[in-house]
């Protein structure tokens, strides 16, 4: 009876590391944010992974505050339903967790300078196994740093550096398209009105050789020559009437 108790024992024990393999992929424990602003609102990020959803467990979330050098004080709690604790900061905690209890994060309202410290999110679960009860619990430190007015991240400032020069950057280079394509678009025109002109110029006989060769075929030496002087008559013809 008891090499069967152990047995089950340690089958349990494989139950919950599979639990824990398959479900860290599910669950990311994202780390906290260290620093707040005076007088905002700040979210203490505390992230435990559940085992599996059809594992049934008790969840017991308790928080505490610490200053440099001092002791820890217990400041929220959660056992089946929210309770702040009585301590300086009654009144400016709220529950900002999720209903799996995968999220057991809280948030300090109107943060203060005095806030700065250590707090620390420990999360203990009790999974309800036939044969036996595991607890497993973790802890989570956040030193969070409270300053009076928010500093500019480097990166955004690099970030926003790089959208004007990218801004400038398109900008010139839609003008040089734009002036471009006016300076095609004005070519073409000039040479088209060029050829309407000598093609005005032509006398109505020699329109109609220049058809009568283009019909034949103007790929031909003879035919080219033909046109060429006909297109060039009327220019002749012009100087000589001067």
């Amino acid at each position: 009876m008891a090499a069967l108790t152990k047995v089950a024992a340690a089958s349990s024990l494989l139950v919950v590391v599979l639990c824990v393999g398959v479900c860290s992929s599910v669950c990311v424990e994202v780390p906290s944010e260290t620093e707040a602003v005076q007088g905002s609102r700040m979210k203490l990020l505390c992230i435990s992974c559940m085992k599996r959803e059809e594992v049934s467990a008790n969840t017991l979330v308790q928080w505490y505050y610490k200053t440099e050098g001092g002791i820890d004080e217990p400041i929220y709690k959660y056992e089946n339903e929210k309770q702040e604790l009585g301590s300086r900061f009654r009144g400016r905690l709220q529950w900002d967790g999720s209903i799996d209890m995968q999220d057991v994060s809280i948030s300090v309202l109107n943060i203060s300078l005095n806030d700065s410290g250590i707090y620390t999110c420990n999360v203990t679960r009790e999974f309800n196994f036939e044969v036996h009860r595991p607890v497993v619990t973790r802890s989570t430190l956040i030193r969070l740093t409270v300053v009076e007015e928010a500093g500019e991240d480097f990166t955004s400032v690099i970030s926003e550096i790089m959208m004007y020069i990218l801004l400038v950057f398109l900008t010139l280079w839609l003008l040089v398209e734009m002036i471009y394509c006016y300076r095609k678009v004005a070519k073409a025109e000039e040479v088209a009105q060029e050829n309407a002109t000598d093609y005005l110029a032509i006398p109505s006989e020699n329109k109609e050789n220049c058809v009568q060769c283009a019909k034949k075929g103007t790929r031909q030496t003879q035919g080219v020559s033909h046109c060429s002087q006909v297109l060039q008559e009327p220019k002749t013809r012009n100087h000589e009437e001067v």
